[in-house]
């Protein structure tokens, strides 16, 4: 990277002092530790992010969403630690300022390892179960000891996720734009700075703005590798996926499948490759022991370190189906009149489109609630639809590597969604953040959908946003009628069925125009 620069310190120290100020007014402790705790760890984070976005080579624009990155993500958790408690339901999370449980449990856990004399690779035990593979409960333990030995500050840890976060957009935008170009690479950072669920999970004390900047610089080490056979790349990818290790060995695992069959893509030759495939190797194999390890940590049987991983996905899937089916009346309702392969799609497709829209508009709950809802589903079927779209972008470019690594990065980013989609059900909240931890895979392959529907005006598009459209129509009459008791008030089979149907004629009905047309006489 560009060495730092002292010009950078005149806006940065000023800056970390301002907010860091902000943020202690509000937090329990003394003002002047807390200012110092925050002020440190900005100037730090707004250092790193400058530095990174000056060596990226993005110019004005990346400065931009980069900044946006940071500001909308402590915004937003600092906003809903606010207004959650006077705004939110009657519950411990809420009333804490945490949108999600596992934020608030872990958080509380690593306040509690910080302030007794417990080491901090205390983290990794069994009783810490918050955290299951210890990465980040060290980190924020570590964070709440050195910085904040005198009071709970819930805001710093949301403050280091925010930063961590901000910083994988400029590794993002640089990787993107040297394995394609710099249109694609700026549609797919705006994406991956705004959408909305990475900015909810960013402003709080979760895994996935770790593991998303983590993944960021994989990627630049292995496009850096990719394309020149830099030395300096390995140091990238041993940052990333180490970082991946310590907090989730899985995912670590999830990218190096990702690029083995890119680089077999690319057809790379072994003999070219030899550093790199044994260090994948070894990446795979200690992937797999630190997962194994955790899990039975957990309480996981199953003897052998794939055994353990078979025994904890195929009890994880049985419990999130008894899950929901147990919690919904309406789910219940479904399941009796599906056979269990039926039962098994409808899990996946009611993962697929979780976060629900319709709901996050006419179900009755707070104002703060129906306003996290709605901006979450609406980013979601803002991208499903570019993403159903984009086998029929990649159809459109002409046969050869290109063509077939696009396939594969398609094919990743519906595999992973419907990995999340079996893995975590219907479940609202996990299912989304498991979905979210390839986003940048995700925006690549959803942008370049987008930029090639924009030069080619492919009716198909437009097709799956009618088909789209019907869907949420249907059940938003459903959900009005339900709650409001406006309109009829269909079985939900039937309105499934018209979904399903509708979406059909759609879908068929456009390919025997484009068959008919085709079949034409020219002129």
């Amino acid at each position: 990277m560009k060495a730092l620069r002292v010009r950078d310190l005149q806006f940065v120290v000023p800056l970390a002092l301002i907010l860091g100020a902000g943020l202690a007014a509000i937090q329990p402790g003394s003002f002047l530790i807390g200012l110092a705790g925050f002020a440190f760890l900005l100037a730090l984070g707004l250092l790193a992010l400058s530095t990174a976005v000056r060596w990226a080579g993005g110019g004005r624009t990346l400065a931009v969403m980069s900044a946006l990155a940071l500001g909308l993500r402590l915004s937003a958790g600092t906003v809903l630690f606010l207004v959650l408690p006077i705004d939110g339901y009657d519950e411990p999370d809420d009333r804490a300022g945490h949108v999600f449980t596992d934020a608030h449990r872990r958080d509380d856990q690593a306040w509690d390892l910080a302030s007794s004399k417990a080491p901090l690779w205390s983290a990794f035990d069994r009783r810490y179960y918050t955290d299951q593979y210890g990465g980040l409960l060290a980190l924020s333990a570590l964070t709440y000891r050195a910085l904040s030995p005198d009071a709970h500050r819930q805001l710093l840890v949301l403050t280091l996720a925010a930063l961590a976060a901000s910083l994988g957009v400029p590794f993002f935008f640089r990787a993107a734009a040297r394995l394609w170009d710099t249109n694609l690479s700026a549609a797919a950072t705006w994406l991956y700075c705004l959408y909305p669920e990475s900015v909810l999970t960013g402003g709080a004390q979760m895994r996935e703005p770790f593991l998303l900047t983590f993944i960021a610089v994989a990627c630049w080490g292995f496009a850096e590798w990719l394309e020149g056979r830099q030395r300096l790349s390995w140091l990238w990818l041993a940052v990333g996926f180490i970082g991946l290790l310590l907090v989730s060995p899985g995912i670590a695992l999830a990218l190096l499948v990702l690029f083995a069959v890119w680089m077999r893509i690319r057809g790379e030759r072994i003999r070219a490759a030899i550093p790199i495939w044994i260090g994948g190797i070894g990446l795979f194999l200690a992937a797999i022991l630190f997962l194994a390890w955790s899990l039975r940590s957990a309480g996981n049987g199953g003897g052998t370190p794939v055994g353990i991983i078979a025994s904890w996905f195929r009890d994880s899937v049985a419990w999130v189906i008894y899950e929901l089916e147990r919690g919904s009346g309406q789910v219940q309702n479904v399941f009796s009149k599906l056979f269990p392969a039926a039962q098994f799609a409808f899990v996946i497709a009611y993962g697929v489109t979780q976060p629900l829209l319709p709901p996050a508009f006419l179900e009755p709950t707070t104002l703060t609630w129906h306003v996290i809802g709605i901006l979450r589903s609406v980013g979601w079927y803002i991208v499903l639809p570019l993403l159903a779209y984009s086998p029929f972008a990649i159809r459109r470019l002409p046969p050869g590597t290109t063509r077939r690594v696009w396939t594969w990065l398609a094919a990743f980013s519906w595999l992973w969604i419907l990995l999340c989609a079996v893995r975590a059900g219907g479940d609202q909240w996990d299912n989304p953040r498991y979905r979210l931890i390839f986003f940048g895979i995700q925006t690549l392959v959803a942008s370049s959908a987008w930029l090639s529907w924009r030069a080619e005006r492919d009716p198909w598009l437009p097709r799956i946003l009618a088909a789209e459209a019907l869907c949420l129509l249907l059940f938003s009459q459903w959900y009005l009628a339900r709650y409001y008791l406006i309109g009829i008030h269909f079985p939900i089979m039937v309105v499934m069925g018209m979904c399903v149907g509708g979406t059909a004629i759609i879908m068929l009905g456009g390919a025997f125009w484009d068959r008919r047309r085709l079949s034409r006489p020219q002129g």
